[in-house]
């Protein structure tokens, strides 16, 4: 995965942010919009695509295209910023493939000490038994 090809591939669009903000947001367009065609994607390899589609599933479209927003900042510049490095992290996170567990062996002296305590319960139980006459 190159960052700069990806980069390149995402169109951006800057939209009137909403909330509180008095005049400046009624007339600055600081909020941005990113998005990002998947399917159209040169930057990705076929199984690069693959991976993202089923761990994204629910971020994408029915086109495959990825909508993020980003209005946390009064700066359409610095609200980019924010998208851009949003968007690499979670492209990031979708393309990594988790270490497949291998299952450990339990040592047969912890099996002998779990036997053993089993063994010395019982027996704590048996002399708090009525004797048998």
């Amino acid at each position: 995965m190159e960052n700069e090809k990806i980069i390149s591939e995402l169109s951006f669009k800057a939209v009137r942010s909403s909330g509180a903000g008095g005049q400046n947001v009624n007339k600055v367009s600081s909020k941005v919009v990113l998005t990002f065609d998947l399917k159209n994607s040169q930057a990705l390899t076929e199984e690069e695509k693959l991976l993202i589609e089923t761990k994204l599933s629910s971020r994408l479209t029915t086109d495959s295209v990825l909508i993020l927003n980003c209005d946390e900042d009064r700066s359409q510049f610095r609200n980019k910023e924010i998208v851009i490095k949003r968007f690499l992290e979670l492209i990031k996170n979708a393309l990594l493939i988790p270490k497949e567990r291998k299952r450990t062996k339990i040592p047969k002296s912890v099996i002998r000490k779990r036997i053993k305590d089993k063994k010395n319960i019982s027996e704590i139980k048996k002399t708090r038994r009525k004797p048998d006459y």
